[in-house]
């Protein structure tokens, strides 16, 4: 969840670190630190809090050194202050730390006993003391590093600095992500891309344990079991480079407008404009034949795969799975050899997405994702990558990446049914062509702007609000009470419309804001009447639905707003823009900090 940087540089290195961090800020915002080295000594910088403070006192106070690293925390192990804040160091190592020492207590308690004070409550410290023992006992910087990783039980991504070493830093990785970018004569490090674009257009990507020694003049990488090896070279995509808000006041806002443009991206990349066809990559998993497919993910993704069941059993006729990817593995499934496993992943290095991967790769699964980031640690432990291109998404709260994955998942199950011979040809036109009017539909979403706005101030006043919806409109309900509870902190639930007389009706009285998500179609008459009781107990209903809908509804509702006729199999992405800009119009009018809310982070890669 945190976000990690280093440079060997040829000036002072404190700009460019803090740079970097700016870009990886999205990992987390509780403080934020640097570390140096000059002649000899290990000088560092923290704040408690975001980046600006940091920066403060770097203004104040600067940080000479062609040498040093950086980090942005999202607080595991201990609470967000200064103490607490990496890099932790003393007078011989300094690192920065992304990830989860699962057994640093014990540690921790060793080390207080041979009578070394540590002086935080984070779980980080523990290396820097144990390296630091090593180091008095004789060691060299990268075998007193090896012999302390032996001791450490987690994931983690980390990197080191030695005060008697002014031209390397070692770099490595166990189950948190970790990128490597060469200049002229010049090294840098960092969590993602994000973090080194601008710095470098190549970057190597750490495997799973290994182990890297970083100096100006290059990197020599050895794996988990001390082998030297080569990994291969990536280019950073140059429009990576500048991201900014485009003038937008939040990046969230930008991010929301920009899918017309992604979603045409990424239907472009799986359909043939020629004959409106859709080709998906070679697959080494013949999909025709598996008897069932498994997906799991986490938050708005795990909503995506919800879709998805309804989309791939509907036209495919394939039993699909589901699961959320932190509980999977814990119910020890039973998986059977051949079947396909889909995970999905904005980033590509969710933890517990990861995680479940592994074991259905174990249980002898096909394993086919579905992420944003194609060099991804997902990404490359997959049998075939389908890629979003929602481009770089700031915010934390996805949206974004929400509609291309659900675009990809659409292409996939049409794909499928149509190799299963589900569909007639005139069938795949249809759906094929009501996904290519999708562009040009969510931009006519996007007209309603102004209107959400204005509904976005009594949501902003609210409690409690809860989300309605049936069939493939539930997940979007789930996902709508999701995004108002991330950036707003107001308590919102999703439910299926069929189940609130089955108790969550208990929750309605005057007032509370009842978001309705109901395309017209087959199921319209039952959601409509499950409205009709919220109205009927004084609930107000706030109705996202069609021409068609609203006609049929009346005038009972507080508000109604009427989105484009389109076919149901593509609602789903269409109703997840309003959805999307009720939450940040609501956040705006309650003041909370949109792109950065409380206690959250962009990347979990912490279980």
């Amino acid at each position: 969840m945190c976000g990690i940087v280093g440079i060997i540089g040829k000036a002072d290195v404190s700009e460019k670190l803090l740079a970097s961090l700016r870009r990886l800020e999205y990992r987390g915002y509780d403080s934020a630190g640097l570390a140096v080295i000059k002649d000899g000594i290990i000088k560092r910088r923290r704040a408690e809090g975001k980046l600006t403070r940091l920066a403060e006192k770097l203004e104040k106070k600067p940080l000479p050194g062609s040498i040093g690293i950086g980090h942005t925390r999202w607080a595991t192990h201990g609470v967000p202050n200064e103490a607490n804040a990496h890099p932790h160091a003393t007078d011989k190592v300094a690192l920065v730390h992304n990830g989860i020492i699962e057994n640093y207590q014990e540690l921790r308690t060793e080390i207080e006993k041979s009578g070394r004070s540590l002086v935080s409550d984070t779980d980080t410290e523990v290396v820097v003391h144990l390296i630091t023992q090593y180091l008095e006992n004789g060691l060299s910087p990268e075998a007193a590093t090896r012999k302390a990783l032996g001791h450490l039980e987690g994931a983690f991504a980390l990197a080191i600095l030695f005060s008697e070493e002014e031209n390397l830093i070692i770099a490595t990785r166990r189950g948190s992500p970790l990128a490597i970018g060469m200049g002229d004569a010049e090294m840098f490090l960092g969590s993602d891309a994000n973090a080194l674009a601008g710095l470098t257009e190549e970057i190597i990507y750490l495997e799973e344990g290994d182990f890297a020694l970083l100096s100006g003049s290059g990197v020599s990488i050895s794996d988990e079991n001390n082998k030297i090896v080569e990994r291969k070279t990536h280019k950073i995509d140059i429009a990576s480079k500048d991201v900014g808000k485009a003038g937008f006041d939040h990046f969230m806002l930008k991010e929301i407008f920009e899918q017309p443009q992604v979603i045409g991206d990424t239907l472009h990349s799986f359909i043939n404009q020629a004959d409106s066809k859709i080709v998906l990559p070679k697959m080494p998993i013949d999909l025709t034949s598996v008897n069932r497919i498994t997906i799991s993910a986490c938050g708005t993704a795990y909503y995506a795969a919800l879709i998805a069941k309804y989309w791939i059993e509907s036209l495919a006729r394939i039993p699909v799975d589901i699961d959320i990817a932190s509980e999977f593995r814990y119910r020890e499934a039973l998986m059977l050899k051949g079947e396909c496993a889909i995970f999905v992943s904005q980033s590509g290095e969710t933890a517990d997405t990861l995680a479940a991967l592994r074991y259905c790769k174990n249980e002898g699964q096909k394993i086919l994702s579905i992420v944003n980031v194609l060099e991804s640690t997902i990404a490359r432990e997959s049998d075939v990558v389908l890629q979003t291109f929602a481009g770089p998404e700031i915010g934390v709260a996805s949206t974004k990446a929400f509609t291309t994955q659900l675009t990809v998942l659409a292409v996939l199950a049409i794909d499928l049914a149509q190799k299963r011979g589900k569909l007639t040809l005139e069938q795949e036109s249809h759906l094929v062509s009501a996904l290519l009017e999708v562009p040009a539909k969510v931009s006519e979403v996007l007209n309603h702007d102004e209107n959400l706005k204005k509904l976005s101030h009594e949501l902003a006043l609210a409690r409690d609000v809860l989300y309605l919806g049936r069939g493939i409109s539930y997940p979007i309900a789930l996902e709508g009470a999701l995004k108002l509870k991330e950036i707003t902190y107001i308590h919102a639930e999703g439910y299926a419309a069929g189940e609130m007389k089955h108790g969550p009706i208990a929750l309605i009285n005057d007032g509370v804001p009842v978001i309705v998500i109901a395309p017209s179609g087959p199921l319209f008459e039952k959601t409509a009447s499950n409205a009709q009781e919220v109205i009927a107990r004084g609930g107000q209903v706030i109705l996202l639905t069609d021409k068609k809908g609203s006609e049929e509804f009346g005038n009972n509702a507080q508000h109604i707003i009427a989105l484009p006729q389109v076919d149901q199999f593509v609602a789903p992405i269409l109703y997840a823009i309003p959805v999307q800009l009720l939450a940040y119009h609501a956040a705006v009018n309650k003041g909370t900090d949109v792109d950065q809310p409380r206690n959250l982070a962009k990347s979990v890669t912490v279980e």
